[in-house]
This record gives C-alpha cells, structure tokens and sequence, in this order.
C-alpha cells in the first residue's frame, strides 16, 4: 500500500507517518521544508502546488494540514478544495484529519460540540473554519473522501495505548466518560483507515478507550 501524508512535519503528521513506517507501509512525506520525519521518500512541494500527477499512484492520501490564526483559518478550505480537485475522478481515498468541534451532541443532529456553553471560546473561529472544510468536503462525490475527527481533547503528548473506540458523527465518550484521545492513538485510528477502513466519503470520530 502506498500512502502520502500531506503537511507531515506537523505534530500529528509526524506521528501518522512513523505508525505507517513502523507497520512496513511504502509513505511519501509531503513537506515545504526539510523533512523531519521517518518517511525515507519525500515530495518537498507547497500543498497548494502540488499537481495530479504528483499524487498519482498512490492508494490513500493523509491531509494532516492545520492552521490555527485568524487570517490562515480560510486555507482549511482551500486546502483541502485543492487536494479534492487534484484527486477528483481517480481510486485514491483522501483521509482528512479534522477537527471536534463540528461532532454533533444529539441524535437529531442539530446541536455541535462547538455551540456548547463550555466550548472554549479561543477555539470557535477554528472549530467553525473546520465544520465548514467539512461541510464543503460533504458535497465532494468525485472523491473517496474519509474525515476523522478526534475526541473532544486532542492531546499532543499524550500517550500511545494502542486502543480506541469507533464513533460516527456524534461525540463519543469512553467508559469513563471521557472524550480524549492522544495523538498517537489518533494515528493508529488513522492507518488502521487506511489500511481496513471502508468510511467513503462519511465523517467517522475515534476516542480513547
């Protein structure tokens, strides 16, 4: 299986390339810069100039692109519009990493993690820049599109436990009821998508187990 991890300098890029290597998959890093991480192959490119042609051939591509300040929160949809249209009409899956906040809170599917009093208020405008990609994403039937949005608490350096549960659109918690997940185990869920997964183009959500 060929996989290509978009953005893979990131924090979490990182981590989903090493999960990949270690399970012996063939993984291109895609980097501006100087890569950092374990993929022994690399596209150095701008996500924004990579071409069809770049991503030809492989089985699954990772977007694990981020922005997180007011005048960049727009590129989450461009970004992730660019990649659609450069994959759009071919067999390769796109698996997005998203976000919590546009995870639904009941069964009528009217209320969002990001609409609760308890939100955060510094993370709506990236919460609401994410449900957007999201619902643009949703109008994509040209693309093999998978988005996997984590727990409510993403945790950076968290540990790795090797377990997670499966959730779909709605927030899930844990036996503890707790909505966390490590970004290590988040990239387990990740590779196990693209490994077995079968999600097209449906938002599915992981939580520590």
């Amino acid at each position: 299986m060929k996989i290509a991890v978009v953005c893979a300098n990131g924090k979490a890029g990182k981590l989903i390339v090493k999960e990949a290597v270690d399970r012996g998959l063939d993984v291109t890093a895609v980097v501006r810069e100087e890569n950092q991480t374990a993929a022994e192959k690399v596209i150095e490119k701008d996500l924004f100039d990579l071409t069809a042609a770049d991503l030809e051939g492989f089985d699954v591509v990772i977007d694990a692109f981020g922005a997180w300040t007011e005048e960049t929160l727009p590129l989450h949809s461009t970004s992730l519009k660019h990649l659609c249209d450069i994959l759009s009409g071919t067999d390769t899956r796109l698996l997005v990493v998203g976000g919590a906040g546009s995870l639904y809170v009941n069964s009528e599917h009217t209320a969002q993690v990001m609409d609760g009093p308890d939100f955060p208020e510094a993370f709506i405008p990236l919460a609401r820049a994410q449900g957007k990609a999201l619902k643009e994403l949703r109008t994509r039937n040209d693309v093999r599109w998978t988005f996997i949005s984590p727990a409510a608490d993403f945790q950076a350096d968290g540990q790795r436990t090797g377990r997670y549960l499966l959730g779909g659109e709605e927030l899930t918690l844990n036996s503890r009821g707790e909505s966390v997940i490590s970004y290590a185990d988040y990239a387990i869920a990740m590779v196990d998508e693209a490994e077995k997964g079968g999600h097209i183009r449906q938002r599915i959500s992981v939580v520590a187990q």
